[in-house]
């Protein structure tokens, strides 16, 4: 009997050695690392290179397209489809990513992001016909929004309450950095080599992501077997986005058809009302209904897209203040418009510490009000002046502000299966805020300009900054509105 049991502990400490180097095998490298107090920054930093690299590569493009219409013997209006393209595949893709990274991990999904971008990059900088750069566009638009999609829902898993907002902050920085500064660094690279370099330029840069999320990404692959996938829910949702933010990129310029914009805003209804219809009947949903109900939620995307519409109704404007208004060079816009992105980078850090620690109901509203002073800033200082500038820096620490305490709002309200989702929700607002403000900038330059006739288009420049200062009022009204009695968002 002894005999027996002496052999059945031999075996269990047998089976236990075996557990333990099966364990020690699928280690991370670094794992004694990220388990660390600090070694959230790791993750963090990892997290704000990819969505520094997505966001640059939305706005970068935009300075390098009179040469690509020059490269490739076309015009502006089928060369403008370079950035649209892009921004389309973002759109589409960005939600349904987020939710297949609840499912499979978002270790894999991030880390696969970073490989399709290096790829689709490649491939634009050895394009050789408009066609074959659109196609690559479309598979560069893919691996960044499997980047975007899971950027903060690996912030959230990662970082604790009390350093959640902060940790947000940085990323948010990153993305709003990548956008701003995607003009300026285009021009540079462009004007000392070729515009293939702007693409080739992310290679290298990726290969460094790649390594660091191998590194420090914390596994989180899912155990057990795995729900369905919402692939029909998944399409519809695609449809959608890409109509909604077509329209509102093309719908309301000069050239744009009315009767096909009417169509199109047709199409988007029904695919509202399609998607809603089968995220009720699916079982698991793509979007749950009832998450999206609740007041939080929906109001704080709903708020994210109105901040994001702020700064990029004012970074569409302003350079064409500058260049035609003021007659500057474009190379002195863009240095002038930096103004934005450094009031956006000196804040957004502290915004989110003090989100954590004070309230991110406070500091949200605190960044719509820095906002809106800065553009009625605009309004009021008729000239490139140090005020004028100070006008700029306010939006840029009123969305820096902002953003940081809001997704942190978002995101703690927000149970652990679905960060992936509201992840790519919170990104997603991102990108319809930035349609939804160059659509606003455009046309209320256009409608003022009629209105005070061509011999004032210096006053209708100056209305079209009331208007963004509108937009950050409305997103500080809804911010301040009571969302139910949930302490997360507190």
């Amino acid at each position: 009997m002894g005999h027996r049991r002496r052999r059945g502990l031999a075996k269990g400490d047998a089976g236990m050695e075996r557990a333990t180097l099966a364990q020690r095998e699928h280690r991370l490298p670094l794992e004694d690392v990220i388990q660390r107090p600090s070694g959230m920054w790791f993750i963090v930093g990892t997290v704000c290179f990819g969505a520094f690299m997505a966001a640059l590569d939305a706005s970068i493009i935009s300075i390098a397209l009179p040469k690509l219409e020059q490269a490739f013997h076309t015009t502006m209006n089928r060369i403008e489809w370079v950035s649209l393209i892009y921004l389309l595949a973002l759109a589409g893709c960005i939600v349904a990513f987020g939710r297949l990274s609840d499912l499979i991990g978002r270790r894999p999904m991030y880390t696969l992001g970073f490989g399709v971008f290096i790829v689709g990059s490649a491939l634009c900088g050895a394009s050789w016909s408009l066609a074959s750069l659109l196609a690559f566009r479309v598979l560069q638009g893919i691996g960044a929004s499997l980047l975007q999609a899971n950027s903060v829902s690996i912030i959230t898993a990662a970082a604790d309450a009390e350093r959640r907002g902060q940790a947000i902050g940085f990323q948010a920085l990153a993305q709003g950095l990548g956008l701003s500064l995607g003009p300026l660094v285009g021009g540079v690279l462009t004007h000392i080599a070729s515009w293939r370099l702007i693409f080739y330029i992310n290679v290298p840069v990726g290969i460094l992501g790649t390594l660091s999320a191998l590194l420090f990404l914390p596994r989180d692959r899912r155990e057990g077997p795995r729900p369905r996938f919402d692939l029909v829910g998944a399409l519809v949702l695609a449809c959608l986005l890409i109509v909604t933010m077509y329209v509102l990129k093309e719908g309301f310029t000069p050239e744009s058809r009315p009767t096909i914009t009417a169509v199109l805003l047709a199409v988007a209804v029904l695919a509202t009302a399609l998607f809603i219809f089968i995220e009720r009947k699916a079982d698991p949903a793509l979007v749950p209904i009832s998450y999206l109900r609740e007041p939080l939620i929906w109001m704080g995307n709903l708020t994210s897209v109105l901040s994001f519409s702020v700064m990029y109704a004012i970074t569409l404007v302003v350079p064409y203040w500058f260049v035609h208004i003021e007659g500057l060079s474009s190379a002195k816009a863009g240095l002038l418009l930096t103004a934005l992105p450094v009031g956006m980078a000196l804040c957004t850090p502290f915004a989110g510490r003090l989100a954590d620690r004070w309230s991110k109901v406070k500091v949200s509203a605190l960044g719509m009000v820095l906002a809106a002073i800065g553009a009625a800033g605009l309004f009021a200082f008729t000239r490139t002046t140090p005020a004028f500038l100070a006008g700029l820096f306010l939006v840029g620490c009123g969305v820096g502000t902002f953003t940081p305490a809001n997704n942190a709002r978002v995101m703690n309200a927000t149970p652990g299966p679905h960060l992936g989702v509201a992840g790519g929700i919170l990104n997603m607002s991102r990108t319809l805020g930035m349609g939804v403000g160059v659509t606003a900038g455009g046309v209320s330059v256009e409608l003022f300009t009629a209105a005070f006739g061509a011999h004032d288009v210096a006053l209708a420049y100056r209305c079209s900054f009331l208007v963004a200062a509108a937009l950050a009022l409305i997103a500080l009204g809804l911010t301040l509105l009571p969302q139910g009695r949930s302490q997360a968002g507190k």
